[in-house]
């Protein structure tokens, strides 16, 4: 499954530590700018979920 993360820094730090809790991230994309809000990014996650969830 692919997820697409957006917010601060913190935020999508935040939010990779949740989701490697449910899921196995088998790869993080760069981060991108968002161009229409300053000191936003977005990410891309590729997960599976775990085994026994």
């Amino acid at each position: 499954m692919r997820i697409r993360l957006d917010g601060t820094r913190t935020e999508i730090i935040d939010a990779l530590f949740r989701l490697r809790l449910n899921f196995t991230v088998s790869g993080v994309s760069r981060a991108y700018p968002d161009r229409a809000k300053p000191h936003h990014w977005r990410v891309y996650v590729n997960t599976t979920p775990r085994e026994g969830r």
